[in-house]
């Protein structure tokens, strides 16, 4: 069983986990050993997450959502099978943890009437700049 915070706990029915041979360096013992780790983690059909933290999930996981709802983490960063095994479970309890946070509303704000005139000013002397670059007329 993951423990996410005091509320949110994970079941090990709702994690499967499947060892298959890393890629990159690694000698002969990288077509020996199976020690990548793919995680799966259903969270769609997971009765320990509120809906809410089921959506943020989703939009944090990003590509590793898959259609039916599952959240698929790979991990081949060691060669060691148990330590890909715990970096796996981690990276899956930071994303819940960020997902149980509720992103602060963005209060809408307005200009206020200084800043427009700052703004309209710096136009018109950039505009006067501008108009300055023409050619020179000739006086003859």
């Amino acid at each position: 069983m993951l423990r996410v915070n005091d509320e949110i706990t994970i079941d090990e029915w709702e994690l499967t986990e499947q060892f298959r041979r890393a890629s990159g360096p690694g000698g002969q013992n990288v077509n020996k050993v199976s020690t990548a780790v793919d995680l799966r983690f259903e969270a769609a059909r997971s009765p320990n997450l509120p809906e809410a933290v089921k959506n943020r999930l989703k939009r944090l996981a990003g590509q590793r959502w898959t259609a039916d709802g599952a959240v698929l983490i790979r991990v081949e960063d060691t060669r060691s099978q148990a330590r890909n095994r715990e970096l796996a479970r981690e990276r899956l309890v930071e994303l819940i943890r960020k997902a149980t946070k509720a992103p602060k509303r963005r209060i809408a704000t307005r200009p206020t009437l200084a800043s427009k005139r700052r703004r309209l000013e710096g136009k018109v002397k950039r505009g006067e700049v501008k108009s300055l670059r023409g050619r020179v007329a000739e006086d003859d």
